[in-house]
């Protein structure tokens, strides 16, 4: 009996320590917290670039200086945290900047706020009615940056600081919609024999930029248009806005005041939309970005009818509310995310640039050898023979930067020139990410960017000293765009 009760007793006490066991072996388990979910964080904020009224404004052949500002121009800042990467991205109310300055403006932000290089994205929306950030010779580089410059520079790197120390839990998503009467194709073929001379003595050009409106000598346009609005839209978890980034490929509307200051419709769009959504005098300050898309070769003019009469900022508005209202009704069905996948990639890109021949040389400096009656070329076959010999000094190969962002699934490249429609488009059919669009004129400065088929037509836009690269350099932009979004969508 004693030895039954012993074996009984040694089988409950076993019994017991089993289940002791799986006890303390279940605790961890019970007690371990629940893996914290990943949270995107965002800011924004602008950064005012408005310069003092009398320095020139370029978007002519020839500055002319300011005499009144009738809207202020920005830096407008989105800043992107998903806890494993960070990006920002800047629009900013100029014609264009030179790499310089776009250069300087990155070396402050990463020195003063660690962010890296490549994820720091910044373009101009191509106002022509800002004072010039290209420099006094844009067919120079690496010279030193004047006061605007500096100016401009400085109040990127604060509007992203500013950004960062925004940075707040945020859901993000994205949208597209349609506007597609305000883009035309602004190159036409004409009627034989009806190709005017252009500034170099030639009548070889196919087409033409701007004809006559309502012409009779008009045949068809030489390409298409891209009426597409992408939108990207950053909201507080509460559904408060933050900031939405828009991008249409349409160059300035213009009929701006003589010697007036504006952000074009640009600023126009983003003053609407924030009334649409009704996010006025938030704080933090709702901050809407319009970026230029490759409009290059795009415009809001319809050459098949006669001009409009309108006053003074009158067409810029009704484009930007048209694009607004297009806008707020495609951010209506938005899907938002607490977390999205971030990256960005930034490459040089090595290309030869165009070079004059020893005929084209000499004949610009015998036109300008001509008397003349003013100091400075006036005439356009004076201006292209200045140009001609300042593409005799350019280098005769340049490395540009080119970037890539990836922000959840959206794609985003940026190009340093003014670019084709026909690229923006074969980038966006042939992107790994959907949606996607395209900012020109972005992190630097380069010219037009025609295709090599627009090459072969001529006109303005090809013309040596508009045009500076090499004549596949769209070609070669877009398989390095296309194998650093590759490399995005990978990781």
């Amino acid at each position: 009996m004693t030895g039954l009760h012993t074996l009984r007793c040694g089988y409950k006490s076993l019994r017991q320590l089993g289940w002791l066991l799986a006890l303390a072996l279940s605790l961890p388990l019970l007690a371990a917290p629940a893996p914290k979910a990943k949270q995107l964080r965002a800011g924004a904020a602008t950064s005012n670039l408005t310069p003092a009224i009398g320095g020139g404004i370029i978007g002519g052949f020839h500055p002319i200086p300011s005499t009144h500002i009738h809207d202020e121009l920005h830096a407008r800042c989105l800043v992107l945290d998903n806890g494993e990467a960070r990006v920002a991205i800047v629009v900013c109310d100029l014609l264009g900047a030179s790499r310089e300055v776009y250069d300087e403006a990155r070396r402050l932000v990463t020195a003063e706020t660690g962010l890296p290089g490549a994820s720091l994205f910044m373009s101009s929306t191509h106002t022509h009615s800002a004072t010039s950030a290209l420099g006094t010779n844009r067919f120079r580089i690496n010279t030193p940056l004047d006061d605007y410059q500096q100016f401009v520079a400085r109040r990127i790197a604060d509007g992203v600081r500013r950004a960062i120390n925004n940075l707040a839990p945020a859901r993000i998503g994205w949208a597209t919609g349609n506007e597609p009467r305000h883009v035309f194709n602004r190159r036409w073929f004409l009627k034989p024999g009806t190709m005017p001379v252009n500034p170099f003595g030639s009548t070889n050009d196919l087409v033409k930029m701007n004809p006559a409106r309502a012409s009779k000598d008009l045949d068809r346009p030489a390409g298409p248009t891209d009426p597409e609005v992408v939108l990207v839209s950053v909201q507080s978890p509460e559904g408060r806005p933050i900031a939405v980034l828009a991008n249409y490929s349409l160059h300035y509307v213009g009929g701006v005041g003589n010697g007036h200051i504006s952000a074009d419709y640009y600023g126009m769009f983003c003053d609407r939309l924030q009334q649409l959504l009704g996010a006025d005098r938030q704080r933090p300050a709702f901050v809407a970005m319009l970026a230029n898309g490759t409009s290059g070769n795009i415009n809001n003019i319809d050459f098949t009818k006669p001009a409009e009469r309108m006053a003074s900022y009158e067409k810029m508005r009704v484009v930007a509310d048209d694009v607004a209202a297009v806008a707020f009704k495609a951010l209506q069905g938005v899907k938002h995310h607490d977390w999205v996948p971030l990256g960005g990639q930034l490459r040089e890109l090595e290309l030869g640039t165009r070079r004059p021949t020893p005929e084209q040389i000499s004949r610009a400096r015998e036109v300008l050898g001509r008397p003349r009656t003013l100091p400075r070329p006036a005439t356009l076959e004076e201006i292209y023979a200045e140009r001609t010999l300042g593409m005799a000094e350019y280098p005769a190969r340049l490395a540009i930067p080119i970037q890539a962002l990836r922000v959840g699934d959206v794609g985003i490249t940026g190009i340093p020139c003014e670019t084709f429609v026909e690229t923006g488009l074969e980038l966006k059919a042939r992107n790994p990410f959907k949606p996607s669009f395209t900012h020109s004129i972005a992190n630097g400065y380069y010219g037009y960017l025609p295709t090599p088929e627009h090459h072969r037509l001529g006109g303005y836009e090809t013309w040596l000293g508009t045009n500076r690269l090499e004549e596949q350099a769209s070609t070669k932009i877009v398989t390095a765009l296309l194998e650093m979004l590759g490399s995005l969508k990978g990781k």
